[in-house]
């Protein structure tokens, strides 16, 4: 559903995006970690049509974002990092103008929109101006207004962040549902233990350069099960171990302080990377 192939993009001495190659099947729930600046929202802005590439190429659907520029549009939604809905309009008015600008048709339109708004739970809000939502409300209303022209792949960057952590598993929720209905789903995130608990697959991100592409638990099972985290001085030291009976054993022989814990998807990214996926 989503192609790229050696997919680069500069900013006049930064190389942006280094040869960026992956495929996203139809229907997967696909996410795209790194550290600030490794390229994740470039990569999204060039999917969605909002900046060029440098060199490559990239199709949704099969349609090719450059030469099929209005098609490959169609194929996908969009929720970015900030809130962009209208503060002055309601609720219905904000997904009516995004209906419109897809030609729906008005009957259409509204029905799809009480479809969508019954969907997100929020049909008690429809004539509700937006700026009297809470945050939480505006993120689902953002993910719905994506959804209004039926998009065949949903884009969602940093889709739950600064949401509170009940309301994030709220989103999580949400998203996971609209996944189960067909809808390919590429996520960025600060939140990785978001990814590890969305995802089918994740790629890291590094410096512009993608490091590995796995599912989450193939990622973690190369470093072991379980995680034993000791500060020595001022730093955290992490030893890995395949059993847990062998990190109790290594916990026996220490006199510094430690934690005993599952491998996590964090711990993968740092083997490969070193950086925090933020």
């Amino acid at each position: 559903m989503i192609r790229i192939e050696r997919l680069n993009k500069y900013y006049k001495r930064l190389h942006a995006l280094k040869d960026i190659y992956l495929h996203v099947r139809e229907g997967e729930l696909f996410s795209y970690l790194g550290p600030n600046g490794a390229g994740k929202s470039t990569t999204i802005r060039i999917l969605t049509g909002l900046t060029r590439p440098s060199s490559g190429k990239a199709f949704l659907n099969n349609f090719h974002i450059e030469k099929d520029r209005v098609k490959a549009k169609e194929q996908c939604g969009f929720v970015p990092q900030s809130i962009n809905l209208d503060q002055e309009l309601t609720v219905f008015e904000n997904l009516n103008i995004h209906g419109a600008l897809f030609h729906l048709p008005r009957r259409k339109r509204k029905r799809r929109i009480d479809e969508l708004l019954e969907y997100i739970g929020l049909s008690d809000r429809k004539k509700t101006l937006v700026k009297q939502l809470s945050g939480g409300m505006k993120r689902r209303v953002m993910i719905s207004r994506a959804l209004v022209h039926s998009p065949k792949i949903l884009f969602l960057d940093e889709p739950t962040v600064g949401l509170d952590a009940g309301i994030r598993r709220r989103i999580w929720a949400l998203i996971k549902k609209i996944q189960q209905n067909g809808t390919t789903i590429f996520l960025t995130t600060h939140y990785i233990e978001e990814a590890e608990f969305l995802a089918q697959r994740v790629a890291f991100l590094d410096e512009g350069e993608i490091v590995a592409i796995d599912a989450p638990q193939v990622l973690m099972s190369k470093l072991g099960s379980w995680a034993i985290d000791k500060i020595m001085e001022d730093e955290l030291e992490t030893v890995y171990f395949s059993q847990r009976e062998d990190a109790k054993q290594y916990i026996a022989g220490q006199e510094e302080s430690f934690t005993l814990r599952r491998v996590n998807l964090e711990d993968a990214f740092l083997s490969l990377t070193g950086k925090k996926p933020k």
